[in-house]
């Protein structure tokens, strides 16, 4: 467990809180892009009678592509040498490219066959989505190294969730907006305008983190790393590069304090996807008994307490983080988060509606802290394994972390309509679904995310990386970079750093 040693943030290693503003303003154009294709893409179903099959398909296929784009750019990233730095041409470049491609995107074609919008929509989404890897990559990898200090890489990561959250507050109006007969003669030209307010936002604004932050190890490698890296690259060899790709993937995937993370965010964040829809369908059918309008009221209401909670719980986590270290604090904040699913039982009460507003406030406490704690120990680890290989590999790990939830969220979404179907539920049956039915909704809801939010617990209780062990990770890695030694025992450093913790 956490070790008792306590250090303070030395004035050097501070982020100033402008600087957290500049590299949350990317977090909100990343959060923007996310929610706006996926909730205006309902206008070619709405807007132009497309088949809601393709439409889906349309939503999926193109992020299968991210499986290979977001760690190679992860790669490149991390190998680029320029004047300005190996993230900020990427962020620069990818900002504009992502807001004007976005903007054509949406200048869709009312006269042209199904077939035809369907082919094209697909190419230009795959194109979209390599631009906005271009940007977001090296975006997140940015944020880990902005500071090397255990506590202050918290904060970033709490002032980026948090503004990166009122993209999700402003995305539920897009429809409203796209479908407003008051600007737009129809809903494909709202999509239009739409897209062209978002596109120039990503421009003008996702460009700013690559004006106005610094990167700190941008020429900063010891003789060790400028070494391994001459050997690795083979000067313009393309087979070496891919076989150092490929390396530096499986170094990612198999080092183990990077993997315990990943598997505690698959578990609580797709545990909560995976019955999402469950809670609406369980506040309608029980709650409510069938009334859709009344219980969709009260399931906004829901929604509504959980982002105003989330953010909240933001900076209750890191100021937590502070105080009792990383792991400790995510044990507390999912425990609580448990706490909220287990209440749902007795909340969700058809006598008493208004107690459903109580559980949201709890489990909010496990997605708001997890996208604040879980990114700032993903920095720490980029310290360890630059102990052990030399290297900084920011963007491989980021990459690879982001691309494990996604990942995941398909997956929980995909099965989330299966679980549904396993309950019994029939559309057609309204409010008089079976009690068989009822009682496995409420207890999948219930169930599920209780259960892969415990195993998650246990795969943090398994990572090593406390304050003490951080800061020990650090002192050698300045020593080692100040010597310029090309002889550091990297096995003997690891097993001090364990010992020390």
């Amino acid at each position: 467990m956490e070790n008792a040693t306590h250090y303070q943030t030395a004035a050097e290693d501070k982020v100033s809180i402008v600087q957290k503003f500049i590299y949350g303003l990317g977090a909100l154009t990343n959060n923007l892009l996310g929610a706006a294709i996926g909730t205006m893409i309902i206008v070619l179903n709405l807007g132009l009678g497309m088949n809601p099959a393709l439409v889906g398909l349309l939503a999926s296929l193109p992020r299968l592509t991210d499986a290979i784009t977001d760690p190679l750019m992860g790669y490149i990233s991390d190998h680029t040498k320029s004047r300005w730095g190996r993230r900020r041409p990427y962020i620069f470049g990818g900002a504009i490219a992502s807001g004007i491609i976005f903007i054509l995107l949406w200048q869709l074609p009312t006269d042209q066959s199904e077939t035809f919008l369907f082919w094209a929509f697909l190419a230009g989404s795959i194109v979209f989505y390599l631009a906005y890897t271009v940007f977001a990559t090296p975006w997140v990898a940015l944020g880990y190294e902005l500071t090397p200090d255990y506590h202050e890489r918290t904060r970033v990561m709490a002032v980026q969730n948090f503004m990166g959250q009122f993209a999700w507050l402003i995305a539920p109006w897009f429809l409203w907006f796209m479908q407003s007969d008051v600007y737009f003669e129809d809903m494909v030209e709202g999509a239009g305008w739409l897209a062209v307010i978002i596109g120039l936002f990503t421009i003008c604004v996702g460009i700013l983190p690559a004006i106005f932050l610094k990167e700190r190890f941008s020429n900063n490698d010891s003789e060790e790393t400028k070494q391994h890296k001459a050997k690795s690259a083979q000067a313009e060899e393309f087979p070496a590069s891919i076989g150092d790709f490929v390396r530096g993937f499986l170094t990612t995937i198999k080092f183990k304090p990077f993997l315990y993370l990943c598997a505690a965010t698959f578990l609580v964040f797709n545990g909560f996807m995976l019955v999402s829809s469950f809670q609406t369908y369980v506040i309608i059918y029980y709650v409510f008994g069938g009334d859709q309008s009344l219980g969709a009221e009260y399931a906004g209401w829901s929604g509504t307490v959980s982002a105003v909670a989330t953010f909240c719980v933001i900076f209750i986590a890191s100021k937590l983080s502070t105080v009792i270290g990383k792991r400790k604090a995510f044990f507390v904040m999912i425990s609580l988060s448990i706490f909220g699913f287990a209440l749902k039982w007795v909340c969700y009460s058809p006598e008493q509606p208004l107690l459903l507003l109580i559980p949201p406030v709890f489990i909010a406490c496990g997605l708001g802290s997890l996208f604040t704690l879980m990114p700032s120990m993903v920095a720490d680890v980029c310290d360890m394994d630059e102990l052990e290989t030399s290297q900084r590999r920011e963007g491989m790990f980021g990459s690879i972390y982001w691309w494990v939830v996604k990942l995941g969220m398909a997956l929980a979404l995909a099965a989330g309509g299966f679980l549904l179907n396993a309950t019994g539920f029939d559309v057609a049956l309204a409010g008089d679904q079976t009690a068989q039915t009822i009682f496995l909704m409420r207890l999948f809801d219930v169930i599920i995310p209780i259960v892969t939010s415990a195993i998650a617990i246990w795969m943090i209780v398994k990572y090593p990386i406390d304050e003490a062990f951080a800061r020990d990770v650090r002192e050698k890695l300045e020593r080692k970079r100040g010597s310029g030694a090309s002889t550091v025992d990297k096995a003997s450093d690891l097993d001090a750093c364990v010992a020390t913790s």
